[in-house]
């Protein structure tokens, strides 16, 4: 019998028959994991666990603990949806299941609309699948007969004519088959813990001008436990819903003019620009220089980058001058462009380019979602021009950068990925496997854990991603540290060195908050609307007790706006407790209240949001301490 020998992530290696699958290997290894087993991977792909293995590999058993395995998981429950859908529904044509961040989704044409009830009872019978605990089998296709098994489905044959190149598969359980590239779990039966959680509309492809869709969505966990536990977040997360709050305090609105931009009002305007002033010091502290780029492009220019080849998709494409231009999606190329205007020498590098251009990417409509994926948005970006002797150090600086932010400033822990070359990616495996083994480097030195991320790199380079927890316990990606050998490259860009000699730079990209329309959405939830002082659109408000103290409240707050607090006085005929709980139900930090006491003695009573008050606060040295907690950007408010 032919043998294969399979290599753990650990450097431990084990002969198994040729024909074994990652099931039985992950039996040699202990039975919960067989049971946990949801997918492998082979390098950077994922193959069904229940497939057999012809060739010596290093192999990863994915489970739920896993990204992929979780996306696995929730594609295969997605699979069950639309069984059960077609088992109620038989006239339903299915479309498209894919995963997304909130859970998965399945879009589907039928004349009959679905209605809460209808959901009630799909997910029932999606537990009925579940306990029947079927086989799931992968079938290989080719073109005649995929068309043969889908030809009721004009959907499923538009994806077939497009995918057809690359090969077709589809996967069966009981009844029901699905085209579908795969992996899935092994059986339905591990499905156990779903809930469909909302309806939508959706056109197909994201395109108006195609037909109108019906979209559920759904969540799924391999526990009952961990689904309730989801339950009850989602039910704190609705409170706490960016949009839901954004329109609530006055900060931004949509509209359909303009599907996903958001219209940023005084307020949210307020926030953006106090975000961005707060990284515009921290760059003249670390040797930034901020540039102001063009909005348009011609595509020579993104062919130029590999973006036209690589990204197209995602690019607002448009006509200039009878040529084909795009609407900017990404700011590196427009850098490497400034970087190749003058001549560079060894003492210009590290040259630190920072830009906070609007950004424009073509997200299908289905996935648009308030601020947190858009169209439209603006990141703080930059990008690092270094010689490679300096590019350690650089790494270093920006790790602590990252760190300083993250938990000097908003207290939020995070994680860290390394984000490995990915199937569709410029440049020789030799320079990809410099690039990732100097980020794996630094983040060894910095001691520093971290996971691998396979084949989820810029088709450009690796990059290290950073992985917040808000306070619902959810993780966003948020900064990102990314190693380029190849924009230099195609852009020719060189420096002079020491020796005289013309050398070709390496490139960092870079974001610490991300997207700033993301990260407001973020902390907009994080917070729960209640922002830190520093970052509130109105930072006090003055009440007065009657008009009488009017002139004493415009006092106090002329001092503060002399230290550049924002502040407004309330001078409204209305009861002290009125306007008190109006300024709270505007969450705002410090409501002051004025009258006889106050204004005879120079003093201030001061309410925080939490309900502490304080009576008889000398009026200079409030000013004072306000001024002391935002320069600080401290988080609480200390009276």
């Amino acid at each position: 019998m032919q043998k294969i020998t399979i290599t753990l992530p650990n450097g431990s290696a084990k002969e198994f028959p040729r024909g074994a699958t990652g099931l039985e290997i992950a039996e040699s290894i202990g039975k919960r994991l067989a049971q946990d087993a949801l997918a492998i991977k082979i390098g950077g792909e994922l193959k069904d666990v229940f497939l057999p293995l012809e060739k010596s590999a290093p192999i990863r058993i994915v489970t739920w603990k896993d990204k992929e395995g979780m996306e696995v998981f929730r594609h295969s429950t997605a699979h069950l949806l639309a069984q059960a859908v077609l088992r109620l529904f038989p006239e339903a044509k299915p479309t498209i299941g894919p995963v997304v961040e909130e859970g998965f989704y399945y879009d589907f044409d039928l004349e009959h609309h679905f209605t809460p009830e209808d959901l009630a009872r799909i997910e029932q019978e999606m537990m009925k699948i579940a306990k029947e605990d079927r086989t799931v089998e992968r079938m290989e296709l080719d073109e005649k007969e995929a068309k043969k098994l889908f030809k009721d489905n004009p959907y499923k044959l538009e994806i077939i004519d497009e995918q057809e190149k690359e090969g077709l598969s589809a996967y069966k359980q009981g009844e029901f088959t699905d085209l579908c590239r795969g992996p899935h779990v092994p059986r339905t039966g591990m499905l156990r813990a779903v809930k469909l959680t909302k309806l939508a509309g959706a056109y197909w492809r994201g395109d108006a001008k195609n037909r109108q869709l019906q979209r559920i969505y759904g969540i799924s966990f391999p526990e009952e436990k961990m689904l309730k536990q989801h339950l009850a977040m989602l039910e704190e997360a609705k409170k706490r819903d960016h949009r839901v709050l954004g329109q609530k305090l006055d900060l931004f609105s949509f509209d359909e003019v303009s599907p996903g931009a958001p219209f940023f009002h005084p307020k949210g305007t307020i926030i953006y620009n106090e975000l961005l002033s707060f990284i515009r010091e921290e760059y003249r502290k670390r040797g930034y220089d901020e540039v102001i780029t063009p909005l348009i492009y011609d595509r020579s220019l993104w062919e130029a980058s590999g973006h036209w080849q690589h990204y197209r998709e995602n690019m607002f494409v448009l006509e200039v001058d009878g040529k084909e231009a795009s609407l900017k999606s990404m700011n590196c190329p427009s850098h490497c462009v400034i970087y190749g205007k003058s001549f560079k020498s060894y003492r210009d590098l590290p040259l630190r380019i920072a830009d906070f251009a609007p950004l424009h990417r073509n997200e299908l409509r289905g996935v648009l979602a308030g601020a947190t994926r858009v169209r439209k948005f603006s990141q703080d970006d930059a990008h690092i021009f270094l010689a490679p002797g300096q590019v350690e150090g650089e790494i270093f600086a920006l790790i602590d950068f990252l760190d300083y932010i993250y938990t000097g400033v908003f207290d939020f822990e995070y994680s860290i990925e390394l984000s490995t070359k990915p199937e569709s990616a410029l440049g020789s495996a030799e320079l990809w496997e410099k690039a990732e083994a100097s980020l794996a480097s630094a983040l060894k030195k910095k001691k520093l854990p971290y996971r691998i991320n396979a084949g989820d790199g810029a088709f450009y380079g690796p990059k290290i991603d950073f992985h917040i927890r808000d306070a619902l316990g959810r993780n966003w990606q948020l900064g990102t540290i990314q190693l380029d050998f190849n924009l230099p490259e195609r852009f020719g860009l060189e420096y002079e060195d020491k020796d005289g000699r013309r050398k070709r730079p390496i490139m960092i990209h870079r974001a610490l908050l991300g997207s700033i329309e993301r990260f407001m959405a973020i902390l907009i939830e994080h917070y729960a609307g209640k922002f830190p002082l520093w970052l509130a659109p109105e930072q006090v408000r003055i009440v007065t007790v009657a008009d009488a103290y009017n002139e004493y409240a415009e006092k106090v707050a002329g001092a503060l706006r002399k230290e550049n607090i924002r502040v407004r006085v309330d001078k409204r005929a209305e009861s002290i407790p009125k306007k008190v709980r109006e300024a709270q139900l505007g969450y705002i930090p410090l409501i002051v209240t004025v009258g006889e006491k106050e204004a005879s003695s120079d003093t201030v009573a001061v309410r925080t949001l939490d309900g502490k008050v304080k009576f008889g606060v000398e009026a200079g040295e409030f000013v004072r301490l306000v001024r002391k907690i935002v320069a600080e950007k401290a988080l609480s408010i200390g009276l």
